[in-house]
């Protein structure tokens, strides 16, 4: 199959890529930079010039393939709104593209959010995290399906961690080392869900061959790590001590970084495995954590 994958040189497309190309696909990564256009080639991908602000770029990526993967995902917060819109417009333009044939879209969408304090599982209708950051993207992937297309979401955990990281896990490390103490909120019973990046290029691969068929699916490893433990290891990594903060407090001492620190979104994918046939092989996010880079030893 040849697949087209945007956000091709990303944290979690380049390891899709990476999969696709093991697993014997051709695939056609998009870049705008030389550097990114060199890495792809080295990775044994054809090069596709463009970027999210080029909708008509996208349609010329997804006209030459046989199914798409869209990770593609500016992560600035401070332009989250505009961000998310323009990633509604990207799945909007390769899904017209692929509306009327059996290719199949997949999409990078996150967890469900649950009033009720509950396990989020793959038949929980998709309700974003309340606050400033929403994405639209599996709301834009429910649109396309609705008018035929085979589109369907991936659900990320709030950790895809691995060699390299530079998502949540580094920004609370930066923010024990500037404040001087690894801190949670309240009681840091909240979850996170983690899953290392391998293990989540292989949920892309494999659902993609399955046609994007009975999604959504859950790239969740873990269910949900508690975020007490996951300070704990950096305290103790750090040498700083870990305490519990008020709310705040909390506000704080984290910042913008706040409402991602008292998230809790555990989350299952029994459903996902049995479909896919997906068990995670990599290592979870604490042993990672101890082995993968994340501390200067």
């Amino acid at each position: 199959m040849r697949v087209f994958v945007t956000g091709a040189t990303g944290w979690v497309g380049f390891a899709v890529v990476q999969e696709l190309v093991a697993a014997g696909h051709q695939v056609l990564g998009l870049t705008r930079s030389d550097s990114g256009a060199a890495s792809l080639a080295a990775a044994g991908a054809e090069v596709h010039r463009g970027s999210l602000e080029d909708p008509e770029s996208l349609r010329r990526g997804a006209a030459l393939a046989d199914g798409v993967i869209h990770t593609a995902f500016n992560h600035d917060f401070s332009r989250y709104a505009q961000n998310s819109e323009m990633d509604r417009r990207a799945i909007e333009a390769l899904g017209a593209e692929l509306e009327g044939s059996d290719r199949p879209l997949l999409a990078t969408s996150e967890l469900p959010f649950l009033a009720s304090g509950g396990v989020a599982t793959e038949a929980d209708a998709f309700h974003p995290v309340p606050g400033p950051y929403v994405r639209q993207s599996e709301t834009a992937v429910d649109a396309l399906a609705a008018r035929g297309v085979r589109a369907a979401a991936v659900r990320m955990p709030l950790s895809v961690h691995g060699p390299g990281d530079h998502g949540f896990v580094p920004a609370l490390i930066d923010i024990a080392l500037a404040k001087g103490v690894s801190a949670y909120p309240g009681d840091g019973l909240n979850r996170w869900p983690a899953t290392h990046r391998r293990d989540v290029a292989r949920v892309f691969r494999l659902a993609l061959e399955r046609g994007a068929a009975e999604g959504p699916y859950h790239a969740i490893g873990e269910d949900g790590v508690p975020f007490k433990e996951i300070t704990e290891v950096i305290g103790r990594r750090l040498n700083l001590p870990v305490i519990a903060m008020s709310p705040e407090e909390s506000a704080d001492h984290f910042g913008w970084f706040a409402m991602f620190a008292e998230m809790n979104l555990p989350a299952t994918s029994l459903r996902t495995r049995a479909l896919l046939n997906w068990d995670p092989a990599q290592p979870g996010l604490l042993s990672d954590m101890e082995h993968a880079g994340y501390f200067a030893d």
